[in-house]
């Protein structure tokens, strides 16, 4: 492979008029990777992954994707929000063929793959239901199968289970990595949630408060695939979770105007 990295963040400054957003943020993505990054609330994370999408352009510093510095909105990029963006007068096999229409796959495969996703993510009998019909976490899986039905080599999701329930979180936590293994895609993940963030992840990223920079990294070396459940019962866990716990609330002594306080990260 010529580029050994999916993409590079080089020393990017973003800021909204005035306001500091990021400072000489660097970091490197690799192939198939799952980064996750956390951190104090107003830090910049959201911000990176517009700036990654396209949707923004960096003050300063460099976005490359596959060797190539963005400029526009780069193909191939899939991103998901907390809340989902079903449409909501759609089904969910019409909400998934959004993603193939987006992706551009041959109009003659639509009916097949879309049954095949559906399938994939255990949607079968729900295929004529309406997003208000669903729970949270079957719209997000319905939000997960469009991401999927456009075929992107990069998944930038942010805070994508911020909103559900801690069961169905953990849920939908085990499918994303069932996905992930199967595709072995590039992910960026965004989250408030710790033990997520390590339950999932290669490496974790800590940033600090506004503006925001990468304060810390911690490698994830627990043996995959991860049983949810399991993971989180073993010593080293534990241990990287009160690791990066501590640095965010460092991280938080650090950003005196962060408007939520103590409390959040």
């Amino acid at each position: 492979m010529s580029n050994p990295h999916k993409a590079q963040i080089e020393r990017v400054d973003m800021d909204y008029g005035r306001l500091p957003v990021l400072r000489d943020v660097s970091l490197a993505l690799g192939h198939g990777e799952f980064i996750s990054i956390v951190g104090p609330s107003g830090c910049g994370k959201s911000t990176l992954l517009k700036l990654i999408s396209g949707l923004e352009r960096p003050a300063k510093g460099r976005i490359i994707l596959d060797g190539e510095e963005v400029r526009g909105t780069p193909p191939k990029v899939g991103f998901m929000f907390q809340r989902d963006t079903l449409l909501p007068w759609a089904t969910v096999a019409q909400n998934i063929a959004v993603g193939l229409e987006l992706g551009g796959i041959a109009q003659e495969r639509h009916a097949e793959r879309t049954a095949e996703l559906i399938g994939f993510l255990g949607l079968g009998g729900f295929e004529s239901n309406y997003p208000a019909t669903l729970s949270g976490g079957m719209r997000q899986r319905v939000s997960l199968g469009r991401l999927l039905a456009y075929e992107p080599d990069l998944y930038l999701m942010d805070e994508p289970f911020g909103a559900l329930d801690a069961q169905t979180k953990m849920s939908m936590g085990r499918e994303l990595l069932r996905i992930w293994s199967t595709y072995r895609r590039s992910v960026v993940f965004v989250t408030h949630d710790i033990e997520e963030a390590v339950s999932l992840s290669d490496r974790v990223l800590v940033m600090s408060g506004r503006p925001g920079r990468i304060k810390a990294e911690y490698r994830v070396d627990l043996p995959r695939p991860r049983d949810f459940r399991k993971t989180r019962l073993l010593a080293e866990f534990r241990e990287l979770c009160e690791a990066i716990w501590d640095d965010i609330m460092g991280a938080e002594a650090d950003a005196p105007d962060n408007p939520h306080g103590h409390g959040s990260y």
